[in-house]
């Protein structure tokens, strides 16, 4: 399975594009009662990607004073103990649910943006040559952060994997995630007679969830990369998203060339949500790739927009009330915003509640 059709499929469905459904052999998106969408198996009424390992969650050896039993898979990882197992179970969980499509209310909309933000930004960062290898890391690791951040996932799991080049690891243990859920995978589709009960779906379909796992793993290591589709009216705009080279080379050699992309969003007379999501994912690439690596630029930004101040403070405001980037950004700089009064004075009731 091609991982950027299924990812098409996936914002087809969240953003109402009304565009033609591509079919795959294994799996298709099904409306669920809640109004979340599924990817679920073909064939199945009841059997999802997201959700086939749901009845193999370890048990939590965090309620128990002396564990006495041993991960499933120790011949494999010696090194392995109880808590890391279902450690790597949490992330497996949160790497299948990237899939899910979930209902938008008020408590969730900003984590979903933020989870699936991550994820797509971790796929285009080995690309961006404008960036030096410490800054491509440093984005790798604030992203990968916020993609668990926003799931969410425990503490223990936020904090258990770390990059080597591409690679994600389990840290304590310096073992390969792509390594432990092959082996993960190969052991329940080898030993599926013992979990019938457990597991609704086939081996064949275990090695089909495998692939699309993997797909999904080597997305987040930056080994695949994905690219927002394309949409009439919406050329400049995309082309800014899906190429991180353009915005920050636009943004040495002529910066008003991006801001001219952000007024022409906010000029379309019929909008719509891909269009708004779109312009939200362009704000926040200007946050985590230019006002990351310097906050001052803000501050050209607010000039060329002095002059339309309805535009200035609609931008200010997606930027710092749409996802919680910026602000783990002016805390790890030590930033105080309250001495940027031309940005902060057109901060709405919300943003003032946060920031000042």
């Amino acid at each position: 399975m091609k991982l950027q059709s299924l990812y098409d499929d996936y914002l087809n469905i969240k953003f109402n594009r009304n565009l033609t459904t591509v079919q795959t052999d294994s799996f298709k998106y099904v409306l669920c009662e809640d109004e979340s969408s599924e990817l679920f198996f073909n064939g199945y009424e009841d059997e999802t990607f997201s959700a086939w390992i749901s009845e193999l969650q370890p048990r939590d050896p965090n309620y128990t004073a002396k564990p006495n039993w041993n991960p499933v898979l120790s011949k494999n990882f010696p090194q392995l103990n109880v808590y890391d197992e279902l450690i790597f179970y949490y992330l497996l969980f949160t790497i299948n649910a990237t899939t899910s499509i979930i209902k938008i209310n008020a408590y969730n909309g900003m984590n979903d943006f933020m989870k699936g933000y991550s994820f797509f930004q971790l796929s285009q960062l080995p690309s961006v040559t404008a960036l030096n290898e410490k800054q491509q890391a440093e984005l790798r690791d604030f992203f990968f952060f916020f993609y668990l951040y926003t799931h969410p996932v425990n503490e223990e799991t936020l904090h258990s994997f770390s990059f080597r080049g591409q690679d994600l690891v389990h840290t304590r243990t310096g073992i390969r995630v792509g390594h432990y859920l092959s082996k993960y995978h190969d052991y329940y589709r080898d030993h599926l007679g013992n979990y019938m009960d457990q597991i609704g779906i086939s081996s064949d379909e275990i090695d089909i969830c495998k692939n699309l796992t993997e797909e999904l793993l080597r997305t987040i290591e930056g080994k695949s990369k994905l690219v927002m589709p394309p949409e009439e009216g919406l050329e400049d705009l995309l082309q800014l998203i899906n190429n991180v080279d353009l915005l920050l080379h636009k943004n040495i050699e002529n910066k008003s060339e991006i801001f001219k992309v952000m007024a022409e969003c906010l000029t379309i007379e019929r909008s719509g949500p891909y269009r708004d999501h779109c312009f939200r994912m362009l704000l926040q690439n200007y946050v985590t790739y230019i006002l990351y690596f310097n906050f001052d630029e803000l501050n050209e930004l607010v000039d060329y927009f002095s002059n339309t101040p309805l535009w200035c403070e609609k931008i200010i405001n997606t930027i710092f009330t749409d996802a919680i980037f910026i602000q783990k950004i002016i805390r790890q700089n030590r930033i105080d915003i309250t001495k940027y009064k031309n940005i902060t004075d057109f901060f709405n009731e919300s943003a003032r509640n946060i920031y000042l």
